[in-house]
């Protein structure tokens, strides 16, 4: 057990902050000490991974509905297969930096 000193004023401040992180102000101050994502921002990191999932999840359905649509009608116009082939690049290039971004973050979750 540790005890330290602190003013009242920054006591509160800390609290409030505590608060509306939704985090002891203990583990606020070893995650701070330690150099370590707090609760709150892991509950959010994974949050956005999961609405980056379900964004990916609706590009490839919609993908899906092209490629079905294409099948059925056997055929696709240049001009159409060409914007279609830069959109999957740019999807690809996307997935890619997402995939680096996850890294780093489950990286920084292990901490």
């Amino acid at each position: 057990m540790i005890k330290f000193r602190i003013e009242k004023e920054k006591k509160k401040i800390w609290k409030k902050l505590c608060s509306e992180r939704r985090v002891s102000l203990t583990q606020l101050i070893i995650d701070s000490v330690e150099d370590r994502l707090l609760d709150d921002e892991r509950r959010k990191v994974l949050e956005f991974i999961e609405k980056q999932d379900n964004i990916f999840v609706k590009i490839e359905t919609n993908i899906n509905q092209i490629a079905r649509i294409a099948n059925s009608q056997k055929f696709i116009s240049e001009k159409e297969l060409k914007n279609f082939s830069e959109k999957l690049s740019e999807i690809e290039k996307l997935k890619q930096e997402q995939n680096i971004i996850f890294a780093k973050i489950y990286s920084m979750l292990g901490r």
